[in-house]
């Protein structure tokens, strides 16, 4: 036993008697020993140690595996044998067709299934005379097998001078046939243990084969089917979870299990393609309208599958990218790889990048207007300069840009560029503006021109064209330049290029940002021909970008990733291969830095004598074209607008001297004083101009005055 512990120390009380020094004795037990833990509880523990250890899972899920394989793969030879035995594959396919509605296979397969069932109660009638059949023919090869050996025995006498030889054929075939019911009766015991074993390990084979086991008793690696290939199986279980009342119902009617819906699973560049012919009652719309579930249910990103709509009614088109293949870059462009590359404006096709099937993007630009949106910083302007620098490869291409970004994108075009503005500000936006104006009488130019003249093509392209729209300036007439109304300048002559200038090969590019009905007016966006929209927020933005028709057949640059997916674009125009019944295609651009597209831009100033580029539109004095026509009327009450226009180059012909009737009907349209016609020919009214410009003096002066 342990001794206890004394412990001395002094009195703690406070106040103790004066004449009191106390000592006291604490006696401090032992402490109690801890209880031993009870058996039952440590075999508790170590039995729950053993059952959640890794080893014991892993064992555990190998065991039940391999079980679920011989198990799950005897149900599948039996299926195939019954299959094989029974008209259970016809009937199968023959529901399948009725569910999908094509009622013409199912008429085929059902007459597959008469003519299986004829041929097999063929063999079944057959096989009721066949045990007498039999019988005959087993007495007549058994006679003629002993009278053969006879014979044979009798030569063998005959030859050897000996009478028993005659039954020497016939006694060595009976004692062979002895010998092998001795074989049998010695392989018969084993036989039946190893067959048993044999027919376990063939299902355990077949089980294996096709994976047939719940995924919880399947290995790690693959249990995780992250970017497992596509097979039927996997398309048709997907569709049957997207949550599709009428298409489960469908396939689970279907004796093939939906196998019928899936056309050809196809390679496609850096993933498959597959038709899916939906059931009745399943409209495309829902399927694309749960592309995410569906990415999901096939184990990838919602930005590794794409849905369109092909010909083929109620049918829609599956391309499936192989797990990751999209984050990986393309290739280099064929204009930075081959340095002796052209290009021929009106045959030729610009490399732009690859589309998802790997095959090479080539966009014809010819007497095409084009306009290409996205949000910022998506790669639009390198998408919208890399066209460009394909297009200066041809020496007849002329070439006016207006960079209203001003970062210098573009500034390399100096010396290859006819015109070549750049910067962010109003001012800016007015040289713009002007400068598309120009763009306007160059193309009336040429329209007036002898029919058959053929022009080389003027590409008038504005990067971030959404600066001009939203420009709020007035000029002096009180027109703005910007908004979408008849009167805004720049408006208005984009919209003169969309309706005469493809003609005349003036054409209009445009690229813009973050697009809406202030910034991208309607009319504007549906008169380029070529469409291309880089990633967007919403998919309102979307159908701004591309049209209704584009969105409607699956188009979707909403659902790209800003920042992972810059480059990529979804693309609407009839000058690139898109596949049958679908109206948009994604093509992912090929990306050329500012040193490659330098490379270029010398290659393309070789081609020619040398540019001398217009920085500033020089306006020089600005004169008031409505006073100087009211000086130039005199006296006169009305003067033909032929006289007007020569009158006013003899003012100014700086300013005057290329007027035509609709620079003059420019003027005076909304004031009031507008040509008309007398005596069958066009005049302008001397007091109605004057009115105009007394009332618009009017109005300034009430405006400067408020």
């Amino acid at each position: 036993m342990s001794e206890n512990v004394i412990s001395l120390h002094k009195n703690p009380d406070p106040d103790p008697p004066a004449d009191a020094s106390v000592t006291t004795l604490t006696v401090v037990p032992d402490p109690a020993p801890a209880k031993p833990i009870p058996l039952w509880v440590r075999s508790g523990r170590a039995v729950r140690t053993v059952i959640t250890h890794e080893t014991t899972k892993t064992t555990a899920r190998a065991v039940a595996r391999h079980g679920l394989y011989t198990f799950n793969g005897g149900r599948i030879v039996a299926r195939r044998t019954w299959d094989g035995k029974t008209g259970a594959r016809y009937e199968r396919m023959l529901r399948a067709a009725e569910a999908a509605g094509n009622y013409e296979v199912a008429e085929e397969w059902e007459e597959r299934l008469q003519r299986f069932r004829e041929a097999r109660h063929r063999r079944r009638m057959d096989l009721l005379h066949s045990p007498l059949d039999v019988a005959k023919g087993v007495g007549v090869g058994v006679g003629m097998s002993i009278g053969v050996l006879v014979a044979l025995g009798v030569v063998m006498a005959i030859n050897n001078h000996d009478i028993t030889d005659v039954i020497t054929p016939l006694a060595a075939t009976i004692e062979f046939i002895g010998l092998l019911i001795r074989i049998v009766q010695v392989v018969w015991g084993p036989a039946l243990v190893i067959g048993p074993l044999l027919a376990l390990l063939g299902m355990w084979a077949v089980g294996s084969k096709q994976q047939a086991a719940p995924a919880w008793v399947m290995p790690a690696n693959v249990r995780n089917s992250e970017g497992e290939p596509i097979t039927p199986s996997i398309v048709v279980k997907a569709l049957r979870d997207l949550g599709i009342p009428a298409m489960r119902n469908a396939i689970k009617e279907m004796g093939d299990a939906g196998a019928a819906m899936l056309g050809p699973i196809r390679i496609a560049g850096c993933g498959v393609e597959v038709d899916v012919t939906l059931p009745s009652g399943v409209s495309t719309n829902e399927v694309q309208q749960r592309r995410r579930k569906l990415a999901e249910n096939l184990t990838r990103h919602e930005h590794e599958v794409f849905i369109t709509i092909p010909t083929a009614a109620r049918t829609v088109r599956l391309w499936v990218a192989d797990s990751g293949a999209l984050d990986e870059p393309i290739g280099p462009s064929p204009l930075v790889t081959d340095e002796t590359m052209t290009a021929d404006y009106a045959k030729g096709k610009a490399p732009w990048g690859q589309d998802l099937r790997g095959d090479m993007a080539a966009l014809s630009l010819y007497q095409r207007h084009l306009l290409i949106t996205g949000l910022s910083n998506q790669g639009k302007t390198v998408a919208l300069r890399s066209l460009a620098l394909w297009l200066a490869l041809d020496k007849s291409v002329q070439f006016w840009i207006g960079d209203l970004k001003g970062v210098g994108d573009w500034a390399k075009f100096l010396g290859l560029a006819a015109r070549l503005i750049q910067g962010p500000t109003d001012d800016h936006v007015i040289q713009v503006t002007e400068m598309v104006e120009d763009a306007v009488e160059e193309m009336n130019r040429r329209i007036q021109a002898p029919p058959g003249t053929v022009f080389p093509a003027l590409i008038v392209i504005v990067d971030e064209a959404q600066m001009a729209f939203m420009c709020p300036v007035l000029d002096d007439e009180r027109r703005p330049y910007g908004g979408s109304k008849a009167t805004s300048r720049y408006f208005m002559a984009v919209r003169k290029i969309h309706n005469q200038g493809r003609a005349v090969n003036v054409l209009m590019w445009q690229g813009t940002q973050d697009p809406t009905d202030q910034n991208l007016p309607k009319l504007v966006r549906e008169g380029a021909h070529t469409r291309a929209s880089l990633a967007l927020g919403t998919e309102s933005q979307a159908r701004m970008a591309l049209g209704d028709k584009a969105v409607d057949g699956g188009a979707a640059p909403n659902l790209l990733r800003p920042g992972l997916d810059q480059g990529t674009l979804v693309l609407a125009s009839s000058g690139i291969d898109i596949p049958a019944g679908q109206a948009s295609i994604t093509v992912r651009t090929h990306y050329i830095d500012d040193d490659a597209a330098e490379a270029i831009i010398e290659r393309a100033k070789a081609l020619r004598d040398g540019v001398t580029t217009l920085t500033v539109i020089e306006r020089g004095e600005q004169r008031d074209a409505l006073a100087d026509i009211a000086a130039v009327l005199g006296d006169a009450p009305r003067v033909l607008t032929q006289d007007v226009l020569k009158r006013l180059a003899v003012l100014d012909a700086d300013t005057y001297g290329a007027w035509s009737f609709i620079n003059l009907k420019r003027v005076l349209d909304g004031t009031g004083a507008e040509p008309y016609k007398s005596d069958g020919r066009m005049v302008v009214g001397a007091e109605r101009v004057s009115r105009a410009l007394t009332n618009r003096d009017t109005d300034h002066s009430a405006s400067d005055a408020g």
